[in-house]
């Protein structure tokens, strides 16, 4: 393949300097209007602010109103048909480990098929595959009803089917937290999942309740009746929103293909991997207080069903409290200091719980707990939304949340194999202590020093036109930098971030070679897994990657700007 013009760079052309920032409302009022005007201005601006910050300015949004009320639905149906499954599952077998496996048979789906339904709620009308979903679930919640109707219900066919309605949880999951973005504005976004959290512990309070009710009322059968009913409705619901799908002119990514591109992400993307660390070690110490729960409600004083349900629905209350004050905690303190706090908070709880002996010191325990919970999640969540492009959104948060259910069950295992050992209260204590020593340790190691990059989507650079573009092969990519000698070492750290930002991007290799002839001449080389692959990182390009891209030119020397070469691997 021939050498491209000179002008041109790994990405395109160079781009122009960026204007300076447009002025502010206010400053434009200012200069039209005089200061009275202006000043005006500002406060309506500064009221406009504040309202936007509310921790309920989401749901003035009519799609993420209609969605949220969509999503606490899903979530409901969710609870209940966990309730519902488990409570089959003791009238069709009495064996500890059968009864113990619809647990397990629920939540492995969203660890086992996360990043797959990430990649394919980032290649796939997301509006299209969210329908989907609902309409598996309600599928599945019928079989289950005719199943039990008609007395054929078995403890392996039960196990398959809360498998399967798992995989419609698994599915939703990725795509749900892509859309949210797309709904609100940047500064409403940590309220917005703050919401989504409410929708969670609201419907882990409604769905075991109204399971329950409906149980002892009518039987089981008609849980799984009314999943199926609200899943329909809120596939209806959804079909309602009039989102426009884009397709890319480069055709869909392959499955496989979007898979490894979403991993490599993460895994080059430093402010992931923070938020990534510190959520599996919250979760993995956290999950004792959930885990343990039942045996902490029996041994209260009077202790039974009925004080488990009020220790879960005092959690899920606290939760609820809390996300009305997060935007001033926001504003207040920094996400890392939150998710310390938090996590301290959490500690306590779990060490009140150790020692509590009635429901009277427990039900304030739990409240606490249920605000430390949402505090640290939703500014985790925030941090990992905020870390990611929409390109690769829904797979990243898929990784996310398989950061969440693993952690969840190795804590799960970890603390309830302490409490065999030795002693539920002991367990809750340890947990508690592990729990800050190793956010202590995880904040201090596995630092973040990537807060202010900018993911905003870029059209700076211009994808490269080939006279014939080939169907198969690698497509390896040379740019060549005539540097400084003096800046080598500074220009070879600057190299590494470029190394990460194409491997975020989704090229295969990125390798920087020296000219052991001339000091001077460093070749930069990326590999791609093909023409269309190449592409495709031209449309991932964000405002970062134009500021990384200058700050490497700031050490090229020469009249001409670096060349870059072109090359198909032949086999």
């Amino acid at each position: 393949m021939p050498p491209q013009p000179p002008h041109d760079s790994a990405h395109g052309v160079f781009p122009t300097p960026s204007p300076d920032s447009a002025p502010s409302p206010a400053d434009v009022a200012a200069a039209a209007l005089g200061a009275e005007e202006a000043a005006t201005a500002r406060l309506d601006e500064s009221a406009a602010q504040r309202a936007s910050l509310s921790p309920l300015a989401p749901l003035s949004v009519p799609v993420f109103r209609m969605l949220w009320l969509t999503w606490v639905a899903a979530n409901t149906c969710m609870w209940m048909n966990d309730v519902a499954a488990a409570w089959l599952m003791t009238t069709l077998t009495s064996s500890p480990i059968l009864v113990a496996l619809v647990q397990s048979a629920s939540t492995l789906p969203v660890f086992l098929l996360g990043l797959p339904s990430g990649a394919l709620a980032d290649i796939l009308d997301r509006r299209r595959y969210f329908i989907a979903t609902q309409f598996w679930v309600a599928v599945v919640a019928l079989v289950l009803c005719v199943a039990v109707l008609a007395g054929g219900m078995t403890a392996p066919l039960l196990l398959a089917l809360t498998f399967a309605n798992g995989i419609g949880l698994a599915m939703r999951w990725p795509v749900f937290s892509a859309i949210v973005p797309e709904l609100v504005s940047r500064p409403q976004l940590p309220a917005a999942l703050a919401l989504n959290g409410v929708a969670m512990n609201a419907s882990r309070i409604i769905g075991p309740l109204l399971a329950g009710a409906i149980i002892a009322s009518a039987g089981s059968a008609w849980v799984f009746v009314l999943n199926a009913v609200l899943s329909v409705v809120s596939g209806l619901v959804i079909m309602r929103w009039k989102r426009a799908h884009v397709p890319s002119p480069l055709g869909r990514e392959k499955l496989p293909s979007a898979m490894r591109v979403g991993l490599q992400f993460v895994h080059q993307s430093p402010r992931m991997r923070a938020v990534l660390w510190r959520i599996a070690v919250f979760f993995l110490n956290a999950t004792a207080l959930m885990a343990l729960l039942p045996l902490v409600a029996k041994g209260l004083n009077g202790g039974g069903a009925g004080t488990f349900t009020l220790l879960l629905a005092s959690m899920g209350a606290g939760a609820i409290v809390a996300a009305m004050f997060l935007p001033r905690l926001r504003q207040a303190m920094a996400r890392d200091v939150l998710v310390r706090r938090g996590t301290l908070l959490q500690a306590a709880a779990m060490a009140v719980m150790a020692m509590a002996s009635n429901v009277y010191v427990a039900v304030p325990a739990m409240v606490l707990a249920g605000m430390a919970w949402i505090t640290t999640a939703n500014s985790l969540s925030v941090s990992a939304q905020l870390a990611l492009p929409n390109w690769v959104r829904a797979r990243g948060m898929s990784i996310f949340q398989m950061a969440i259910m693993g952690a969840t069950a190795l804590g799960a295992a970890l603390w309830g194999q302490v409490a065999t050992v030795a002693s539920v209260h002991l367990s809750l204590a340890l947990a508690a202590l592990t729990g800050v020593v190793a956010m202590a340790l995880v904040q201090r190691l596995v630092t973040d020093r990537h807060m202010e990059e900018d993911l905003s989507p870029s059209q700076a650079f211009k994808a490269p036109v080939a006279a014939t573009p080939p169907e198969a092969g690698r497509v390896v990519v040379t740019i060549t930098y005539i540097i400084d000698p003096a800046r080598a070492t500074e220009f070879r750290t600057l190299m590494q971030e470029s190394r990460r930002s194409r491997l975020r991007q989704g090229a295969l290799s990125c390798d920087l070679l020296h000219d052991l002839a001339d000091p001077a001449r460093y070749v930069e080389q990326i590999v791609d897994e093909s023409w269309t692959e190449h592409l495709r990182r031209f449309d991932r390009v964000t405002a970062s990657d134009v500021a990384l891209r200058e700050r490497k030119l700031a050490f090229h020397r020469g009249e001409s700007p670096p060349e870059v070469v072109r090359y198909l691997m032949e086999r």
